[in-house]
């Protein structure tokens, strides 16, 4: 399959100031070593807690925060060095629904205003050809023609996404970063924006990267799945292989959290001791030895490398290091949770 999009060794640093003349005290470790891989007709679901990274990382793909450093090649150009004008003629093939679907909004402008926009500021057409475009745009997101006329205040929350989309849509871009496009809206909604996600990108062509904090989410759109713990990804695998067969003791928490829809079956909780560590200062060895059930002597003084397990597997643990006898092998065995949708027996460690 053709690649879309790599990012290699992704960093983005924001220094903490203070006192009257703002002197730096430190830097904030948004992002610290992120690389991974988008192809193409396919969809990456970015997840992890809330602020360790995942948003960041969408924001420096499109250059709207600037990366401290690394590289992102899409269509044979650096995007973090790209001189203006190539990125300006880029961007037109990358776009992003962000969180909010009323702050994204400009509420002066009606909606047709808000949809073509893009065609101002990228292509020269007529304006009977921008409101077919607006028009189509609309249609394809499932809303009305007479919809253009009306402000975002006059719509829900979740035909304020599908406006959102449908900007987005209006270039006919490559890839589309989704930041928590459903967060913000009731389940029912969220399934039928989803759904729409879904078909449109099978009608179009469309590579996802899909940011989110929502494991049953994420299972739901994505194809292969990154996990993300302060600034870094510990775990990336294919969609089925991860929910299957977790590898990382902190992917093993998060799934342990998902909500079973039968109250017949029971699944032990991970309960994760310890606070977040600060950004501020993070760890030169791996992040979450101090959060860790299975925490070794190596955890507290070596940073795992991100390795590949098989073809669709990658974890950064110092459990499958090299020479190292596999965890369910090994003479303390730990009952693992079943995963949710997957295989429900148990599974040791």
């Amino acid at each position: 399959m053709a690649e879309m999009l790599r990012v290699n060794n992704l960093v983005k640093h924001f220094p903490v100031r203070q006192g009257f003349f703002g002197r730096s005290r430190g830097k904030i470790h948004a992002v610290d070593g992120v690389s991974f891989t988008l192809e193409e007709n396919q969809t990456l679901g970015l997840v992890g807690e809330s602020g360790c990274g995942k948003s960041t990382i969408g924001f420096c793909i499109l250059r709207l925060i600037k990366p401290t450093a690394g590289e992102v090649w899409f269509e044979g150009h650096n995007l973090v060095t790209a001189p203006p004008e190539t990125l300006r003629q880029l961007r037109k093939e990358l776009q992003i629904v962000f969180q909010d679907p009323f702050g994204s909004l400009n509420p002066r402008m009606t909606v047709a205003q808000i949809i073509e926009e893009p065609l101002l500021n990228h292509l020269d057409l007529s304006a009977s050809r921008r409101r077919e475009m607006v028009a189509e745009s609309l249609s394809m997101v499932g809303l009305l023609p007479e919809h253009a006329t009306r402000f975002p205040h006059e719509f829900s929350g979740g035909q304020r996404q599908r406006i959102c989309l449908a900007r987005a849509l209006i270039l006919r871009p490559k890839v589309i970063i989704c930041d928590e496009p459903v967060s913000a809206l009731d389940v029912s909604v969220q399934a039928q924006v989803l759904n729409l996600l879904s078909k449109l990108q099978r009608e179009l062509k469309l590579s996802y990267l899909f940011v989110s904090h929502d494991l049953a989410v994420i299972r739901h759109v994505s194809h292969r799945v990154a996990v993300m713990y302060l600034g870094q990804i510990v775990e990336e695998a294919d969609v089925k292989e991860l929910y299957s067969r977790p590898l990382h003791p902190y992917t093993q928490a998060l799934l342990s959290a998902v909500p079973v829809p039968n109250p017949r079956k029971r699944r032990r909780r991970i309960l994760l001791e310890g606070d977040v560590p600060s950004p501020l200062d993070p760890s030169p060895a791996c992040r979450f030895h101090s959060r860790c059930p299975n925490a070794m002597e190596i955890c507290r003084e070596a940073a795992p490398p991100l390795r590949s397990i098989n073809e669709d597997h990658q974890v950064a643990c110092h459990l499958y290091d090299e020479n190292r006898p596999a965890p369910a092998e090994s003479g303390n065995k730990k009952t693992l949770p079943a995963i949710p949708g997957g295989n429900t027996t148990n599974q040791t460690m």
